[in-house]
């Protein structure tokens, strides 16, 4: 079942010679419950399309659907509670927020958006993400493997319809970048969580059910891996 479709994306930076086009004309969907890894070279697009897909930065052209919505015919107030309803963002570079704890950065999506926090929910999150006994440490106080961790456990505590990781694994030693691969995995299959990653690592790649290529803007290479 189609969760989310991109058609005909366009985005264009500057103006006159200065101008550069990002994206140009990229359309593709993704089902619900699947893992998509996103490649290309540095400068290709990969996050000018994520940016996009995850209502963080409109495109010049075309539209992005999710579970049949045309998100950008949205206000900016409406997709703000877009964002923090619907999409997990995870970063390379974590993005918590020093002064807050484990488990206030995990559930700052929920309580930004006046909601009660669903304690049993957390509590599995804690346990699944091993931060259990760090509920009241400060991101400083962790090492990078854990800090990505609790950026997952806050992509996830909403419950989106979809989770974008950009370069998750980019800010890690190998070891720590298998284990949040397996966490990304583990979310992807036992919640069917929806989820688009964009790596340089091929490795990771490999480990999505299909992969997108991007260069120059464009979609060189759509190929299933597994079924």
């Amino acid at each position: 079942m189609e969760l989310l479709r991109a058609e005909h994306l366009k985005k264009v930076y500057g103006t006159g010679s200065s101008q550069v086009c990002a994206l140009d004309d990229v359309s593709f969907s993704v089902n619900k419950g699947e893992f998509l890894s996103i490649i290309g070279p540095s400068g290709s697009g990969k996050s000018t399309l994520l940016h996009i897909l995850g209502g963080v930065d409109r495109p010049t052209d075309g539209h992005v659907y999710l579970q049949g919505q045309d998100i950008y015919r949205q206000n900016e107030e409406q997709l703000a509670i877009f964002r923090r309803r619907e999409v997990g963002l995870i970063y390379q570079f974590y993005n918590l927020i020093p002064v807050l704890d484990v488990e206030e950065n995990i559930t700052l999506p929920v309580l930004m958006d006046g909601r009660k926090v669903d304690k049993k929910w957390l509590a599995e999150l804690m346990d699944v993400l091993g931060l259990k006994g760090r509920e009241r440490h400060l991101p400083n106080q962790l090492s990078g493997g854990q800090q990505q961790r609790v950026s997952i456990g806050r992509a996830l505590m909403n419950v989106p319809s979809v989770v974008l990781a950009d370069e998750p694994t980019g800010n890690l030693d190998s070891h720590n970048s298998q284990e949040i691969v397996e966490l990304l995995k583990m979310s992807n299959q036992k919640y069917r969580q929806t989820l688009i990653v964009i790596t340089h690592d091929e490795n990771i790649a490999l480990q999505a059910d299909r992969i997108l290529a991007i260069e120059d803007g464009k979609i060189v290479r759509d190929e299933v891996i597994r079924g």
